[in-house]
């Protein structure tokens, strides 16, 4: 079993920047790939990125390539989403989740989900 805690949302305007953190319960170096989706009010849950256990290989969804980052630090149990040039229409509740295995832009494929993070947007 593996709880994960997100942080670091909050308030922000536009074009600015936050750094989430999703901090894990137990190791998840070797075994786990790790992912950030978002759930906009109205909308359905919405991949957002994801990396395998190393850090080497990442997925961004269309809508924020080359906006926000993702990372882990293993030692640290941590992963994390860095956010650039925010705008309003990326206001959501920010989940990172967990799976066995490679990374995945499909939800139904992790196992492990934290409780989210609301990262608003304001114009």
């Amino acid at each position: 079993q593996v709880q994960l805690v997100e942080s670091g949302g909050g308030l922000v305007q536009a074009g600015g920047s936050l750094r989430l953190s999703c901090a894990a319960s137990r190791s998840t170096g070797r075994l786990y790939a790790m992912g950030w989706f978002r759930q906009a009010p109205g909308k359905e849950r919405e991949f957002v990125a994801s990396i395998n256990w190393s850090g080497g290989s990442t997925l961004y969804a269309d809508s924020v390539k080359g906006r926000f980052t993702i990372s882990r630090d293993n030692p640290k149990n941590t992963v994390y989403l860095q956010m650039n040039s925010l705008k309003p229409e990326d206001t959501a509740v920010y989940s990172c989740a967990a799976r066995r295995g490679e990374e995945s832009q499909r939800q139904s494929r992790y196992d492990y989900w934290g409780q989210g993070t609301q990262v608003t947007v304001s114009s």
